[in-house]
């Protein structure tokens, strides 16, 4: 697969994934990152949160699913990804990443993807993150 066809089948693309108890337990495992907004729910509401705020990184654990996973080819890493959060993220929300290509570049085999992550909401959705990730084409 060329850089160009792997554009052209990855225009516009989009996943949902939950925020588990078993996805925050396996970050927080991995992580070791037990402060007191993410683990404690009196702290998170006395700070003016709804419960405690799952870790933000976690939609970087979804970007690499993304990447590795819904991709059309297991020819692809990650070069590069950011991210900037908008609102908080809770435990059982329901988070759709959506990806469209910003650029491609076919000399050094790279895409460029906007990334925004939604919320599902009662009133619809709301943007709760966005960012970038760059992906480049392994050769042989």
């Amino acid at each position: 697969m060329t850089i160009t066809e792997l554009a052209e089948q990855t225009a516009e693309l989009s996943h949902t994934y939950q925020v588990t108890p078993e996805v925050y337990q396996a970050f927080q495992l991995c992580s070791q990152d037990m402060n007191p907004l993410h683990t404690d729910e009196s702290f998170a509401q006395e700070k003016g949160f709804e419960s405690r705020v799952m870790y933000g990184n976690i939609l970087n654990a979804f970007i690499s699913h993304f990447v590795g996973m819904c991709l059309p080819t297991p020819d692809v890493m990650i070069q590069s990804q950011d991210i900037s959060f908008h609102k908080p993220v809770f435990l059982h929300d329901e988070i759709t990443l959506q990806a469209g290509i910003d650029t491609v570049s076919e000399a050094v085999n790279i895409i460029n993807y906007k990334l925004k992550f939604y919320k599902k909401t009662d009133a619809g959705r709301q943007l709760v993150a966005k960012g970038h990730v760059q992906i480049g084409l392994l050769g042989k």
